[in-house]
């Protein structure tokens, strides 16, 4: 546990998901289990940093308790319990490089969508029932495998505006019941082992303290910009997932 590579990326791990359980950037914390997984098996890696995840939600509730769009709550929940469950029966077969690969492909194409002009663009529709369950699923799946359930979650609430705060406060309740409904599942699939604790323990401080700098920076940056950075950090994501998905499915099997 004292290799330095190790630290290092638990550290920007603890960094990443608690700026984006803040609702700044809120996709970042996808990274964080891809990146644990160049020290750890993933399974261990994600069973480690739920537990950092669960401490972040209670916080974040705390602060954005007030500041919740309930109506865009529930129509994500059904579909991301659905997500949940799916994730959990497929957990021993579901290949975690072509999960990724197909979502960095869906995050790109929702980030270059936004910017260039692709189609006709409805601007403030209300928020859509069927699309919210559907992208509910998706996150609660993603989430499930890797803590990866921003992207789609951004790809349903983004085109909506609405107010940074909103946003995140809304961000916050979603992942919360999400995060506590893989409680009982990684449990029995052996993800929330001691040392996994002990490890989630250690990197409280960092991802507490991180998280505190981006609710800093969501209640100060201007709702435009904010959205701004949000289409850009998706992008960036999806060009990651795409890149770690084919190395990890085509050079890894060429090499084989």
């Amino acid at each position: 546990m004292i290799d330095p590579l190790f630290i290092a990326c638990a550290a920007i791990a603890a960094i990443l998901v608690g700026i984006s359980k803040s609702g700044f950037a809120a996709s970042l914390g996808a990274v964080a289990v891809p990146l644990l997984s160049l020290v750890m098996p993933t399974p261990q890696a994600a069973g480690m940093i739920l537990p950092v995840l669960l401490v972040l939600d209670a916080a974040a509730l705390i602060i954005y308790r007030r500041e919740v769009d309930w109506r865009i709550f529930w129509i994500i929940i059904p579909g991301a319990m659905a997500g949940t469950v799916i994730g959990w029966a497929l957990s021993a077969v579901v290949n975690e490089a072509a999960v990724g690969l197909v979502l960095g492909a869906l995050s790109v194409l929702f980030a270059l969508d936004a910017w260039l002009p692709l189609r006709k663009k409805l601007e403030r529709i209300p928020a859509s029932r069927p699309w919210g369950w559907f992208w509910g699923t998706v996150a609660g799946f993603t989430s499930f495998i890797s803590h990866t359930g921003g992207p789609p979650y951004q790809v349903y609430t983004l085109p909506l505006k609405l107010q940074p705060n909103i946003y995140a406060g809304t961000a916050a309740v979603v992942f919360a019941v999400i995060n506590v409904s893989k409680l009982v599942p990684y449990y029995t699939l052996g993800q929330l082992s001691v040392s996994n604790l002990e490890l989630a323990l250690a990197l409280l401080p960092v991802a507490g303290l991180s998280m505190l700098a981006g609710v800093w920076m969501v209640r100060r940056i201007p709702a435009k910009v904010f959205y701004q950075i949000a289409y850009v950090m998706i992008f960036l994501l999806g060009l990651k997932l795409i890149y770690s998905g084919v190395t990890d499915l085509f050079l890894s099997g060429a090499s084989a």
